[in-house]
């Protein structure tokens, strides 16, 4: 299976240049991988480019997670950090996605800084 990078993801979630947009689509008409590094790229685009909020940004998730022809790296991982994010949207996505990925690799407790993260399971404010 092919992979595709942060860029064609966004086109495809915005819908903002229709020629790259028919090209996305053309190329994940065979499928296509996404790692977890491109979707964390792509979320911090969709934030901070396009300034969707939390609820936007869950959704658009969402449908890359049921789209017939798009495999994420870690699903399981993507699916609970979705879960979790739209339950405490002030989170951030990569970090309930970071979270998820240590207990899916069972490197926990995730130590962090961060003491909104600190406070959910897995994660150790430090």
């Amino acid at each position: 299976m092919r992979a595709v990078d942060t860029n064609v993801l966004v086109r495809l979630l915005v819908q903002d240049n229709e020629a790259q947009v028919a090209e996305a689509e053309r190329f994940l008409g065979s499928g296509a991988w996404v790692s977890t590094v491109v979707l964390a790229e792509t979320i911090w685009a969709l934030e901070s480019v396009y300034e969707l909020d939390a609820m936007a940004v869950a959704t658009a998730v969402g449908m890359l997670l049921g789209h017939e022809k798009v495999s994420l790296e870690a699903s399981d991982a993507v699916v609970e950090a979705v879960r979790v994010f739209r339950e405490k949207p002030g989170l951030g996505f990569s970090d309930c996605l970071i979270l998820h990925l240590a207990k899916r690799a069972g490197h926990t407790p995730l130590g962090t800084f961060d003491t909104k993260l600190g406070r959910l399971d897995g994660a150790l404010k430090i």
